[in-house]
């Protein structure tokens, strides 16, 4: 069973058009302060990212921003974190927050959200890490992505293993089960913060 101290987490920075986005977000912000959870994120203070941090932090948990210098303006940096890391670009991000989570989970969000997690499933096809990855369908919001990953293996460009890479939930009540459910050999032992 995979120790969980902290997880990555990939959302929009709008709020979308659905309610049931932000709430979940701020559900699973809750969650993970009652289960002593890190929350590693993209640093904004707007749309999904801003709800789930500030969930999380009235919930007790750690949360942790890493956001580009770029995006500081734009994603309106949160400025009531536990530590918000001020990087170069968006690549700087995506190493940062990977580095400082133990798995990663992917709520709804628009094209950044998409691009993280195809990095990050990307990364694990090419045996750069072991980390689990769960994706969140909540309401079937990623039913067309899951769509086009089937597409791919059809068409003969993916093979089917890519399924195995990460695990796809309905709700935020089953990420953390998922997880800790996962053998620990998915796990990879993280290098230790300097």
């Amino acid at each position: 069973m995979p120790d969980i101290g902290s997880l990555c987490v990939y959302c929009g920075s709008s709020p979308g058009n659905d309610p049931r986005h932000a709430r979940e977000a701020a559900r699973f912000g809750r969650m993970l302060g009652d289960a002593c959870v890190e929350l590693v994120y993209g640093g904004g203070n707007v749309g999904l990212m801003g709800i789930l941090a500030d969930a999380a932090l009235d919930a007790g948990a750690k949360v942790t921003g890493i956001i580009p210098t770029d995006l500081k303006r734009v994603e309106v940096a949160h400025q009531n974190l536990d530590e918000l890391v001020v990087v170069e670009s968006m690549h700087d991000r995506k190493r940062r927050m990977f580095e400082r989570a133990d798995a990663i989970v992917v709520l709804a969000g628009g094209v950044g959200t998409l691009d993280e997690t195809f990095e990050i499933i990307t990364w694990r096809q090419l045996g750069l890490h072991g980390k689990p990855i769960v994706i969140v369908d909540d309401g079937g919001y990623w039913k067309p992505l899951l769509a086009l990953i089937e597409h791919t293996i059809e068409a003969g460009f993916t093979g089917p293993s890519i399924r195995d890479l990460f695990a796809v939930v309905d709700t935020v009540d089953d990420v953390l089960p998922t997880i800790t459910a996962m053998p620990e050999s998915v796990v990879r032992p993280r290098p230790e913060r300097t």
